[in-house]
């Protein structure tokens, strides 16, 4: 916007000096009734324009998803104001169509009516430097960090402004939410798992969630994408113990050295498995009383007849 106010003042400052009879108006005598209405409805412009652009900023910086997040788990003020944003938001074509009109509209009068109360070079530059600083960087600087409360303070003005250009932003808006689409408002797996790492007190940005925890949700999102193939282990590498052997030095070392709290058993052949050896249950054996297999096995594994 402030581009094109720029382009606006060269344009006109061009046609000044190529007609230097426009420089010849009458303007309205300083300190008139009139030139005070003249310049208090400039003042209001530019108040006004400013806080387009900043709700323009302040609106469209605020996302759905975060939006419900704050409506769910944010403060109390919070909540009254994602509750108020949220309406307004999901029509974010309409909503900007609306803001950028109202915008447009201001900068465009703000000389017509400085012309009338000033000389023409002297409108443009107050023009420009008004519309530059108070219209563009001071509102949108304030909203861009504050756009949540701005927006749900001025949340009823925007209505207002909506219903008032609905002929022009409703087709606009509805074109555009058909040619650009709706943006989407929940993350997908891949975000997730990208957002619970970045919050995770080794990514170093101040997250408060441990490895573990980190671990443990993405593992939890890989779920629907994991086969059974992917989780279990061939029964070529499965250390296993034939039922027929005995509980000696020899194999209490393999269980202790491989770690685990269940062991198949077989029967003859290591792919007959006909139960389980829960090593919780061998701390009442004893290595040289080298008792059979079959006498601590549970045969917790179901038989397919």
């Amino acid at each position: 916007m402030t581009m094109m106010n720029l382009i606006n003042a060269l344009a006109v400052s061009r046609i000044l000096t190529r007609d230097p009879s426009v420089l010849a108006h009458e303007s309205i005598p300083f300190g008139s009734a009139t030139w005070i209405a003249y310049a208090v409805f400039c003042c209001f412009i530019v108040l006004f324009s400013g806080l387009m652009s900043g709700l323009t900023i302040g609106f469209l910086s605020q996302k759905i998803i975060n939006l419900e997040i704050l409506k769910l788990s944010g403060s109390s003020s919070e909540k009254k104001q994602a509750e108020i944003i949220i309406p307004l938001v999901e029509k974010s074509h309409q909503l900007l169509v609306t803001l950028l009109l109202f915008n447009a509209l201001t900068m465009e009068a703000l000389p017509i009516f400085l012309y009338k109360i000033t000389n023409p070079f002297l409108a443009i530059i107050v023009s420009v430097t008004c519309v530059l600083f108070i219209g563009e960087i001071i509102p949108q600087a304030i909203c861009s960090r504050n756009g949540l409360a701005v927006g749900a303070y001025f949340a009823w003005l925007v209505r207002i402004l909506m219903i008032i250009c609905y002929p022009i932003s409703c087709p606009v808006g509805k074109a555009l939410d058909y040619l650009l689409g709706h943006d989407k408002a929940l993350f997908g797996r891949a975000q997730i798992k990208t957002f619970v790492s970045i919050h995770g007190k080794e990514a170093g940005i101040g997250g408060e969630l441990t490895l573990d925890e980190t671990t443990i949700i993405n593992g939890a999102l890989d779920l629907t994408q994991k086969t059974v193939e992917k989780a279990m282990t061939p029964i070529e590498s499965t250390f296993s113990l034939d039922v027929n052997s005995k509980l000696d030095w020899e194999a209490m070392g393999q269980i202790i050295d491989r770690g685990h709290s269940r062991i198949p058993v077989y029967n003859e052949n290591p792919k007959n498995l006909i139960g389980l050896l829960l090593v919780k249950d061998l701390l009442r054996v004893r290595s040289e009383m080298e008792t059979p297999v079959s006498d601590v096995c549970s045969p917790s594994i179901p038989r397919c007849v």
